[in-house]
């Protein structure tokens, strides 16, 4: 090739090059402008835009934690410290603190936030709801905590027992709603039983509810669910007031809404973390029965032990064709833990068509797939943990008779039975199509 055509020819495919790379970033550009135009808003984004109506010139308390802030992760707290006109002087740390500071399960104490020098009270230890003098001065209470979507997540049942203690003073709410990570459109699970209301089943509800938490609050404010506590009691009502994000759909997960995912607890990683969490927690109730994954980089991903055969529990669970959910087999130690250091080897599980996965039901056919394989290693003959079992199913119905013959179709029609009288009365409360 002549020299000089090579060189007039490198020059002119380096420039096509450089056309068609400079038309791919300003496709890519003007791509996410318009993500970033057309993605959710949270809650608090919308109230800075609409200059924080309801809160200037009120004394406010804010109930967050780290998953409360913007899309560029500016915190709530640092947002309404400097919102003018607002005077926020009081902090409530829910479950892991205002900060995120606390791990699973540690005790929240009152203290004072580092960055704005506000009081922290704690409603995670001894006070969970709080009291008269936590909430002296304080005109209204805003609420702004990324929600899970399961009624075990101890956030919401903080929300209630804000909302009831303000009620009863008289005291505003304001709750900045987020997305529900599960979507709007997924209920599982039975309601809760008279006699196993707790903080991890306050309310009257299926265990996957399909409400964001703003819709929840105003189902919970109008129908009092968790009257099954109250007995005759009317539900404490308060004056509330909800500020919808703008551009959440239904149809949405998590992945969906453009929006960063900031763990709102330290289990809960990723995005997808939720749907793994309804899947798997319930069995993780059981102490000493199955590692399902805390302790390692997949919380809520796994089920493995020492003693089971990865290979024979797939092909099991393969066998079943649960819709909506593939296994692949896994080997892993754990960096913390019981199992910590120690081979463990067991199932992976994925979503592989998420509309129509019963993600709750997952880690009952696990339970029932260990239980054929191992008959020596059922659960509730081996583990510790079984009172919050019971608490978190909302009913001892679920353990009693699926323990008889550890079959899931034992208790699919129970665990089944309230989701559609829900989903007619979830109808009511939507803000969103």
């Amino acid at each position: 090739m002549n020299r000089s055509f090579f060189v007039k020819f490198v020059a002119a495919a380096t420039l096509l090059l450089g056309i068609v790379a400079s038309g791919h970033e300003a496709s890519a550009r003007k791509n996410s402008a318009k993500n970033s135009k057309d993605g959710v808003v949270p809650g608090i984004e919308v109230l800075a835009k609409k200059g924080f109506p309801g809160l200037k010139g009120k004394k406010v308390g804010l109930v967050t934690n780290p998953s409360g802030v913007d899309r560029n992760l500016r915190s709530t707290i640092d947002i309404l410290y400097n919102a003018p006109g607002v005077d926020l002087v009081a902090l409530y740390g829910p479950e892991h603190g205002v900060r995120g500071d606390v791990y699973a399960g540690g005790k929240v104490t009152d203290t004072y936030d580092k960055a704005t020098g506000l009081p922290v009270y704690s409603l995670y230890g001894a006070t969970r709801k709080p009291t008269p003098e936590m909430l002296k001065g304080i005109d209204v209470m805003v609420y702004d905590i990324q929600d899970v979507g399961a009624r075990s997540y101890t956030f919401i049942s903080t929300l209630g027992l804000v909302m009831e203690a303000c009620g009863e003073l008289g005291i505003e709410v304001m709750v900045l709603d987020r997305p529900n990570p599960l979507g709007g459109e997924k209920i599982e699970g039975s309601y809760v039983e008279d006699g196993f209301f707790s903080f991890v089943s306050q309310y009257r509800i299926p265990y996957v509810y399909g409400l964001t938490v703003g819709e929840l609050a105003l189902m919970i404010n109008e129908e009092g669910l968790n009257r099954g506590q109250l007995g005759n009691q009317p539900p404490a009502r308060c004056k509330l007031t909800v500020i919808p994000m703008e551009g959440w759909k239904r149809s949405m997960t998590y992945a969906d809404t453009g929006l960063p995912w900031v763990l709102p607890s330290p289990n809960i990683p990723y995005p997808s973390s939720p749907m793994h969490y309804c899947a798997a927690g319930i069995c993780g109730e059981l102490y000493g029965f199955l590692n399902i994954g805390i302790g390692y980089t997949l919380p809520f991903q796994v089920f493995g032990e020492e003693w089971i055969d990865a290979v024979a529990l797939k092909e099991l669970l393969d066998s079943w064709r649960l819709p909506g959910v593939s296994f692949r087999t896994i080997w892993f130690k754990p960096f913390s833990g019981r199992s910590a250091g120690k081979l463990v080897q067991g199932v992976q599980y994925f979503f592989t068509d998420y509309s129509s996965a019963r993600i709750t039901e997952v880690q009952f056919h696990v339970m029932q797939a260990i239980a054929t394989l191992y008959p020596d290693k059922t659960p509730f003959e081996t583990a510790t943990g079984i009172g919050l079992f019971d608490k978190v199913c909302g009913s001892s119905y679920i353990r009693k008779t699926f323990s008889k013959n550890y079959r899931f179709d034992d208790i699919k029609d129970f665990w089944r039975k309230d989701e559609a009288e829900f989903r007619k009365l979830a109808e009511r409360y939507y803000l969103y199509k």
